[in-house]
């Protein structure tokens, strides 16, 4: 890990709390985990280059099945879960499937996950309940 770290003025709001730090993957979209994640790669289906495995994942939010938050406990147990999760909305089963998977969950405005990069390698930290976004450089 890089010791340099530069803080922004960007804060997420927790759903499921938790620090994470890693590279940012941006899917400007909706995911639905089941049928879309491999859960054994930690792969898109569509695109297996695309992994989310060790990533901060950010994305618009979740759609699909119940058994969404079943993959998402698959790709934790598979050691493919990403970091932690980003998004505009939140909805129970994503709730659920980071609960069950312990994966942190957050919210952020549109136009701050816009500033939030592919490739950008940010942590979460808390400060005074929000959690502070700071770039690694």
């Amino acid at each position: 890990m890089l010791n340099t770290s530069v803080a922004t003025d960007l804060k997420a709001r927790p759903v499921v709390p938790g620090s994470c730090s890693g590279e940012v993957l941006v899917l400007n979209r909706y995911l639905s985990f089941f049928g879309e994640v491999d859960p054994e790669t930690g792969c898109l289906r569509e695109n297996e280059l695309i992994c989310i495995s060790g990533k901060i994942l950010v994305f618009k939010g979740s759609r699909g099945s119940t058994v969404g938050p079943y993959v998402m406990y698959a790709l934790k147990k598979s050691n493919k879960a990403p970091s932690c999760i980003i998004v505009e909305e939140v909805e129970p089963l994503l709730v659920a499937g980071c609960v069950l998977a312990d994966i942190p969950l957050f919210t952020m405005s549109r136009d701050d996950i816009s500033r939030l990069q592919p490739g950008l390698v940010i942590e979460l930290k808390e400060c005074g309940g929000l959690y502070c976004v700071e770039y690694r450089v």
